[in-house]
């Protein structure tokens, strides 16, 4: 017992030690009265969580306290911030109510806690919670951004102690982070944060590769160093001649950032020449910033060959987030490319603190970037009949994209995303002016609705009264606001022309002799195999449903008991899950309490055994498994986690598994030859395909094999890369096809 109140007091004191460094985090923006305000939203942190505990023992109140302190000190938010940091959970997690919040810290307060709490309750079937609670809390930044932050911080937080949590928790978060939280992290400017969770992503959704590139980063942290120094000295001392105070520092590239490039490139972790940026920060007077900038500029130019395709001016044309920056790609001293980012000491405030900080310098910044964004989410958000994943998906193409500056034929500069076309100019402009365009004259040239823009593009739109959006357009427009209007209009469309088919229904079944009524309109609908009475009407007036195939149906009629309607999509769901625990095969094993059962290979992702894979229970298709590192995984696992399954292989060896192998190297007289007696004699794998191409005395080929599993390939792969004139052999996707192997 004496132990328990030693840990309790020991408890007590490390919480205190937490709040106090609070207070020191949040000194330079406290205001009379704000610290009785802090400390009062404190005890209420304390007082309700105090029975509670994290996954790791510890308790619950250093999470809330950990929260307000990022939201202080990374992300630099004020008084109101923190309160709401430090109540966060107290509304989800316990007694206390929104009402009990608004009366002792007002208004402002309890309608950010209320946008960071979680939605109870039933939904319906096609939709899905989590698109849900994410659509809520936009919806309270339309009146406050700061809900976004706060949930930025909640989620960074979480994101740096998730080791306690379940793996199959760990990968639903990390989906959510990278599909979600990153990108909105970046959309307000806030890279630092930005970069840390997809590198706390992939730690955990990819841990040996983390692994693998944080151990090389680590081992070339000395020779970096040493170069990043020689670099940057004859810098600093010309800045000095020419009266420019400034920092020059090296910075590392995030990990997450080396392994997209290595996908991307395809190339190894040795051929990643940027592993680093070096940053000029000036300490600049307002007026003189951009030549300051520019100064700099050629300073480091003219002592460092610059790549002419790699400059990079956002000085000019902030980014849509606010993000202001010069950033060139030099050779340095010793053969390398190295990238420089230029940029002055507000602008760098800018760039870690995003949102916040451009808050503090808004009365220096005209119409910035930032308020067009927000203003765009406010629209976005007023269509009130959205479908929640829709909005997510149309949402979350927006965020990452980068910008494009496209002129009116007055030279007013709109921004709009990189891929976007014609229409999506037009729909910027206005939303009428979207729906009645027929094409547009770029740079005076006639060209059509999908025409793609290109930077500095100078657009005129042509409009015609007759003209009224059509489904295609859904196929080529890129930006959130298009897809959300057109769609909005044709559903009213079908609409409309249902309405029409309801009244030739009524007219055609009155022929028939058959009653008008809803009993047997949803007798109808599942006759004709339509998932909504709508379908049916908007079909009958479309011509699609003429009266032969009504007459088919009276005739049928009789026999046709009233069959209930199809199951909803959570009663299905519920079904497969059952089904999960009873069914017997002795391949995979599947669900909580890991049960052997029958299930289907995605084409997607083509899992082999050894792959880390989770199994996802689709209503048509039954239980489909995934690679965790499917490219369509984090969707999945971020919109509709409570669909998702545990999965693992057993050691089964009777099925073999189509994969495909990229093969690079030098052509030589025999290699082919070399390369199949690897395959067919040295490992008796079956292939059933070989395409090759040469160009230039380059290999380039593609092979599709069997293997039993990942170990299986993996020895494959290291026996192909021991052929002479092979430089690189390397796994990609394919359609699945399961032989079994006859022995």
């Amino acid at each position: 017992m004496k132990d328990y109140i030693i840990d309790i007091e020991a408890e007590k004191s490390e919480i205190l030690k937490r709040y106090r460094a609070l207070l020191r985090a949040c000194k330079s923006t406290l205001k009379k009265g704000d610290k009785r305000m802090i400390r009062m939203a404190f005890d209420m942190a304390v007082e309700s969580h105090k029975d509670m505990r994290r996954k790791s023992g510890e308790p619950y109140i250093y999470h809330p306290i950990a929260v307000a302190q990022i939201a202080a000190e990374e992300i630099g938010l004020g008084t109101t911030s923190i309160v709401c940091a430090l109540l966060h959970d107290v509304v989800e997690d316990t007694e206390i109510t929104l009402e009990d919040i608004e009366r002792e810290f007002g208004k402002k307060v309890a309608k950010i806690i209320d946008g960071l709490t979680k939605i109870s309750g039933v939904f319906d079937a096609n939709s899905s919670m989590q698109a849900e609670n994410f659509r809520k809390m936009l919806l309270t930044l339309a009146d406050d951004v700061r809900v976004i932050l706060i949930k930025l911080a909640d989620r960074l937080h979480n994101m740096r102690t998730m080791d306690f949590m379940p793996r199959d928790k760990q990968l639903k978060i990390c989906s959510e982070t990278v599909y979600l939280y990153a990108p909105l992290a970046h959309r307000l400017g806030l890279y630092t944060i930005k970069s840390e969770l997809e590198d706390l992503s992939m730690k955990y959704m990819e841990p040996e590769t983390y692994k693998f590139i944080a151990t090389r980063l680590n081992e070339k942290k000395t020779e970096r160093e040493s170069f990043v120094k020689e670099f940057i000295g004859p810098i600093n001392r010309i800045l000095k001649e020419q009266d420019l105070e400034a920092n020059v520092v090296g910075r590392p590239k995030s990990i997450n950032s080396i392994w997209t490039k290595m996908k991307k490139k395809g190339i190894p972790f040795e051929e990643v020449y940027d592993l680093f940026a070096i940053r000029i920060i000036l300490d600049s007077k307002p007026d003189q910033e951009k030549s300051d900038c520019w100064k700099a500029y050629s300073i480091v130019t003219d002592l460092y060959r610059p790549n002419p395709d790699r400059l990079r001016d956002w000085i000019s044309s902030p980014k849509a987030n606010g993000y202001e920056s010069l950033h060139t790609t030099v050779m340095g001293p010793k053969g390398q490319w190295v990238e420089v980012q230029i940029r002055t000491q507000r602008m760098n405030e800018i760039a870690e603190k995003g949102f916040a900080a451009h808050w503090k310098y808004k009365e220096s910044s005209s119409d910035s970037g930032l308020d067009q964004w927000v203003s765009k989410v406010r629209e976005l958000l007023s269509n009130p009949e959205a479908n929640a994943l829709d909005f997510l998906d149309d949402f979350k193409m927006n965020l990452f994209s980068d910008e494009i500056f496209i002129f009116t034929p007055k030279g007013d500069l709109i921004q709009l995303p990189i891929e976007a076309t014609a229409l999506d100019f037009a729909f910027e402009i206005h939303s009428d002016v979207g729906a009645k365009c027929i094409g547009a004259k770029v740079n005076h040239k006639l060209v059509p609705l999908s025409y793609k823009l290109q930077n500095g593009d100078q657009v005129e739109v042509i409009t015609s009264g007759k003209q009224a959006p059509k489904e295609d357009w859904l196929n080529f427009v890129v930006t959130a606001k298009a897809k959300a209007k057109i769609k909005s209009s044709l559903k009213e469309e079908r609409r409309k022309v249902a309405e029409d088919g309801k009244e030739i229904l009524e007219r055609k079944l009155k022929s028939l002799k058959i009653t008008y009524n809803s009993d047997n309109i949803y007798k109808l609908s599942y006759f004709f195999k339509l998932s909504s009475t709508q379908d049916l009407f908007y079909n009958i007036a479309k011509g699609l449903i003429d009266l032969k195939d009504l007459k088919e149906f009276a005739a049928t009629e009789k026999i046709i008991d009233q069959k209930p309607q199809l199951d909803t999509e959570q009663e299905q769901i519920q079904k497969l899950i059952k089904q999960v625990k009873t069914k017997d095969s002795d391949i995979l094993l599947i669900g909580e309490d890991l049960q052997k059962i029958d299930y289907k290979l995605s084409n997607c992702c083509n899992p082999i055994p050894g792959d880390d894979v989770f199994g996802f229970v689709t209503v048509s298709d039954g239980i489909k498994i995934h690679r965790t590192n499917c490219p369509n995984a984090t969707k999945l696992m971020s919109s509709f986690g409570y669909r998702i399954v545990k999965a693992k292989w057993t050691s089964q060896k009777q099925l073999a598994f189509l994969t495909g192998l990229k093969i690079i190297g030098i052509d030589e007289v025999g290699l082919i030859n070399n390369l199949t007696k690897v395959i067919s004699s040295d490992f008796k794998v079956n292939m059933r395909s070989i395409t090759v191409d040469t160009e230039d005395g380059i290999f380039n080929g593609t092979i599709m094999v069997y293997v039993n599993d990942t170990k299986h390939l993996e020895n494959l792969i290291n026996e192909l890369k021991q052929v002479k004139g092979i430089t690189d052999v390397a796994r990609f996707d394919s359609e699945t096809e399961p032989l079994t192997l006859k022995s």
